[in-house]
């Protein structure tokens, strides 16, 4: 495909960003499964949240624009490929990973309404309903936003300077693979839906992988492009459900139980498949430390904050104490990665555990110094659970940098989960 072309062609049109309900990341469809089944009735306010606030959306998205996008994704449905694919595929293994009862429903789904406002340079965007109906605005809102911007800036351009953005960005992404390619073992995956550039890039970005790494490419979480490129769906779970869990705990003692109570109910979903640990929520260490012996038997764990190779050192003495192998488990980085560090944390790890990469923003989305004022930089754009049943939510993650919630709840929670002093790191994406 021609993208230069393609973009030229269709900058001053309503070309739909997000095309399918499916354009999303697999967790979130194995996680809406989860909660349909778990908290049915529960209700979840999600908002916006720009980390970058150097970047002025609501000066550079047009609002009628943001809109036009948001309805025509309230308009999507499966289609009836899109229905078979996921009821009939096979994901990690096991057929028929979404149960009747849930297809039925996810089959009749519109997404709910949204509320949008501008305030100052930003945009206020929240979504509030059931939980297991807002919680798909997640990935398409961010996927909008992200596009849109794009948009923004390459407006201005011509037909000839689109054609030299894109053949550098290809270049890139390409000499990437190339370094990549000689990582002997590497197991890397596809991780850039919630904040690419646009769909098309990321598509390009995922055959370009396909062609370049063979083997070494296990797939892609957006469910769209698995789906057409006949890949593997990559996906387990997300911070969203231990922050909401917790946010419904009633006392001290629940809330300390709640991370656990997530992984509980996740087992029973998914009767012992899906076994990764996102342990970081509210940090890494005193997760682990507190973690039932049941745990412990699980397949690997994911690293998303904080110093990576301090993260899969804690994870592997963890295994050692509670008499694991570690060189039998998984560790999936997934933080921020980009080749040197792919390269780095590889060369560290592998032989003592099993190690994969998920791959995002600097996969999907690196743009960087290709345009004057790095106008497509990539920047830290996040649409997060803020409140369940009327209750804050907390994120304290392993980056203090990434915390959100009230800071009286903030405190509460550092008390009730043991957090100290923790680092601070720059958020790039």
């Amino acid at each position: 495909m021609d993208i230069a072309t393609r973009v030229y062609n269709h900058k001053w049109k309503i070309d739909p960003i997000v095309r399918s309900l499916i354009d999303t990341d697999f967790y979130k469809l194995l996680m809406c499964q989860s909660v349909f089944r778990n908290k049915p009735d529960t209700t979840v306010t999600f908002s916006l949240i720009n980390r970058s606030a150097h970047v002025p959306l609501a000066k550079l998205i047009d609002e009628g624009e943001l809109r036009e996008q948001l309805d025509h994704i309230r308009s999507l449905s499966l289609s009836r490929g899109e229905s078979t694919w996921l009821r009939g595929n096979t994901f990690y293994g096991k057929r028929q990973m979404f149960r009747p009862d849930f297809m039925e429903w996810f089959e009749g789904l519109r997404l709910p309404p949204y509320h949008l406002e501008r305030k100052g340079d930003q945009y206020e965007l929240t979504f509030e309903g059931k939980w297991h109906e807002v919680m798909l605005w997640e990935i398409p809102a961010l996927a909008v936003l992200m596009e849109l911007r794009s948009r923004a800036v390459i407006n201005s351009m011509g037909r000839f300077e689109l054609q030299v953005l894109y053949a550098r960005a290809m270049t890139r992404v390409w000499e990437k693979i190339e370094r990549l390619r000689e990582v002997e073992g590497l197991t890397i995956a596809d991780f850039g839906t919630r904040r690419r550039h646009s769909f098309l890039w990321q598509d390009w970005c995922v055959q370009a992988m396909i062609e370049g790494l063979g083997d070494k490419f296990t797939g892609t979480s957006n469910c769209l492009i698995a789906m057409r490129r006949e890949v593997e769906a990559i996906g387990t779970n997300a911070h969203e459900l231990p922050m909401v869990y917790s946010a419904l705990a009633g006392s001290d003692a629940e809330l300390a139980q709640a991370p656990y109570d997530v992984l509980s109910d996740w087992h029973d979903e998914h009767e012992g498949n899906l076994r990764i640990i996102l342990p970081d929520t509210y940090g890494t260490q005193g997760f682990l430390d507190r973690a039932p012996d049941w745990l412990a038997g699980w397949t690997g764990i994911r690293i998303d904050s904080g110093d990576p190779a301090k993260g899969a050192e804690v994870a592997i003495n963890w295994w050692k104490e509670r008499g694991e192998d570690p060189a039998e488990k998984r560790v999936i980085f997934s933080d921020g990665l980009d080749v040197q560090q792919i390269q780095d944390l590889h060369a560290q790890f592998a032989g003592r555990t099993k190690v994969s990469f998920g791959w995002g923003t600097l996969l999907t989305n690196d743009f960087r110094r290709l345009v004057p004022d790095d106008a497509l930089a990539p920047f830290s754009l996040v649409c997060k659970a803020v409140a369940a049943n009327g209750r804050p939510t907390v994120k304290l993650s392993d980056n203090p940098e990434k915390a959100m919630g009230p800071a009286e709840e903030i405190a509460r929670y550092k008390r009730v989960f043991g957090v100290g002093d923790q680092e601070r790191q720059a958020v790039i994406v």
